[in-house]
């Protein structure tokens, strides 16, 4: 029974994709919700009916009353002996099945399954923004959105359905009980309501802003916190424990003020509803008393009245606050669409295919750059690398090579001019099959947070374990993954590397990551300071294997350390986002320019 109910909506159905979701709530919410709209539909319909059997069982109470107190009880029971069976036969059977139906629809169904579909669409569309736009924010505040927003998600639908429509079909059912009793009782429970109603409206038009303020204070300590335990090296090697603590005291304060403002309006829909509802019990059953009095209406009706006063008073507390609740997840919603609903920025175009590779020539015309500024970033750079050749890039920190190189794996969209492959301009081609041909080692490479293996293969998924293995040898990485051993005891190329790869050395990561890219054996390779981490002894052997590597492939590599692209092709200097120099190595030195100034000035085979 479980598994039908939990299998009625699949939360990984295919569905229409969106550059630009919708940035209104109420729209963005009827995308999410468009599979489970019929089983909505269903679930709102037994909650009507649930309240209306609740209405109809008070209702019922009145005329027990009036049926035990109009004879002896053997009387009762040879008149209405029948008619209490089968009440209590539908109590016992049809009323729980009624209920147990809707509690499966919205427990099993629509709860598990509707959160699960926001946190995989969310997570889906943040994976396709730039790395620009992650740039841009804090991973943590990122995560603690697409974490927080389904659950809050959920929550909506669940008071929706659980409350906000069986207290609608109540109180309307009430007051219909209540006039088929005595239409003058209606009078006392409409001036409630009206008061009700303002009440209602003035604590939910207050909690959504409220809460869409202390979700994002609660977002802002999470991205804090996060880049303090990201950068725990950082923190530890300055000595900055007091400040990263002030530095997330500031946001936790801030999460702690709008927390209490959100709180006050619950303080004072308390205090108010507390007033209302003694105005309620006094009104109606004090109503009903006197019509008993005037000989108007039975002893059952006022039964009936107490009833529905006594119920309405222990209800409305909770309408109150499952509405509050509803409008207060809704601006937990409306704080977490600041990062799912940003639409997608750097897109293909809508007839672009898989770059169709052949010898791996790349032509760059009239490229510029600034990142939305006036300066930096490149400015106007012509470049052409034949099949297969292999260019060295040098320049000072901050004369666009890292720019280049983010350009040519389309990181961002060019401003100006344009990077073509092989006859094909990298804009009119799909972002994946542009980096499926493209290798790159980092001066900083970070790995997931994954097993040695899992990171290997993540340079090509279908490798086979002797592939990996040779991978790391050529990358001199054999040996000590052999020796590995996380805290779960897992070992070798099993051993999990932690969070970015900080169990393991700057040389391991090094290493790791170049027979991730030696495993990915693409025709373009990025090489950006690849072998800066390593020691000398292991350098030389790296050396030799890139070199290797590089045969037939058409090489990009940025480099510090001159020595380690003295044997390229060609060499380009960069100054300020231009190319000023370009020539083999003994090219430059004779040209007697600022290449020549660079090699002359090494100490130890860095730039001075």
């Amino acid at each position: 029974m479980f598994r039908y109910f939990e299998g009625l909506v699949d939360p990984y159905t295919t569905y229409q994709e969106t550059d630009a979701p919708p940035t209104r709530l109420y729209p963005f919410l009827r995308q999410y919700a468009e599979p489970f709209i019929g089983v909505f539909a269903i679930t709102a319909i037994a909650s009507v009916v649930i309240a209306a059997v609740e209405i109809w069982l008070l209702g019922y109470l009145g005329r027990l009353v009036d049926i035990l107190s109009g004879g002896t009880p053997e009387q009762v029971w040879m008149q209405s002996g029948l008619e209490l069976i089968l009440v209590a036969v539908f109590i016992l059977t049809l009323r729980p099945a009624i209920h147990i139906f809707q509690v499966l629809l919205l427990n099993n169904t629509i709860l598990p399954n509707f959160g699960t579909l926001v946190r995989w669409r969310a997570h889906k569309h943040v994976l396709r923004q730039s790395v620009g736009w992650f740039e841009d924010d804090f991973a943590g505040r990122i995560a603690n959105r697409i974490m927080q927003t389904p659950p809050a998600a959920g929550e909506v639908v669940f008071q929706l359905f659980d409350a906000i429509t069986f207290a609608i079909a109540y109180v309307i059912g009430a007051a219909i009980l209540l006039g088929q009793a005595d239409a003058w009782l209606i009078l006392p429970l409409a001036l409630w309501f009206i008061p009700y109603a303002f009440l209602l409206r003035w604590v939910v038009k207050r909690i959504g802003p409220a809460s869409e303020a202390s979700s994002n204070a609660r977002s802002a300590i999470t991205g804090r916190v996060v880049d303090s335990y990201t950068n725990i090296h950082s923190v530890k090697m300055f000595a900055h424990h007091d400040r990263e603590v002030a530095y997330a005291k500031d946001a936790i304060e801030k999460a702690r003020s709008t927390f209490q403002a959100e709180m006050r309006l619950y303080t004072i829909m308390d205090v108010a509803l507390m007033i209302l509802n003694g105005l309620l019990i006094v009104g109606v059953v004090g109503w009903a008393i006197y019509l008993w009095m005037q000989g108007v209406a039975s002893v059952g009706v006022v039964a009936v009245a107490t009833s529905l006063a006594l119920r309405l008073n222990a209800m409305s507390g909770w309408i109150m606050w499952a509405i509050s609740n509803f409008f207060r997840e809704l601006g937990v919603v409306a704080e977490g669409m600041k990062t799912i609903a940003q639409p997608i920025r750097l897109l293909d175009d809508d007839s672009a295919g898989a770059l169709k590779m052949g010898a791996g020539k790349v032509e760059i015309s009239g490229l510029s750059h600034h990142y939305g500024k006036e300066s930096g970033g490149l400015d106007n750079i012509n470049l052409t690398i034949a099949p297969g050749e292999k260019v060295g890039l040098v320049g000072q920190s901050g004369a666009g090579k890292s720019t280049l190189v983010k350009l040519l794996l389309r990181f961002y969209d060019a401003e100006e001019g344009r990077i073509v492959i092989d006859g094909q301009d990298i804009a009119s081609v799909s972002q994946e099959s542009l980096r499926r041909v493209i290798g790159m080692v980092q001066q900083d490479s970070s790995l997931l947070h994954r097993s040695v293996r899992e990171n290997i293969l993540y340079g090509r998924p279908d490798a086979t374990e002797e592939q990996m293995i040779a991978a790391a040898q050529k990358a001199e990485a054999h040996g000590f993954i052999q020796g590995l051993e996380d805290a779960e005891g897992n070992k070798g190329y099993d051993a999990r590397v932690g969070e970015r790869g900080v169990k393991l050395s700057g040389g391991q990561r090094q290493r790791i990551a170049l027979a991730r890219v030696i495993l990915k054996d693409a025709p373009i390779l990025l090489l950006d300071e690849a072998t800066s981490a390593l020691d000398s002894e292991v350098e030389a052997a790296i050396q030799q294997t890139l070199y290797g590597m590089m045969q037939g492939k058409t090489v990009i590599a940025i480099a510090h350390r001159l020595s380690t692209i003295a044997q390229m092709d060609r060499i380009i200097v960069m100054d300020q986002g231009r190319i000023i120099e370009d020539g083999s190595h003994d090219d430059l030195l004779a040209a007697n320019g600022q290449y020549a100034r660079f090699w002359a000035r090494q100490s130890g085979g860095f730039l001075g």
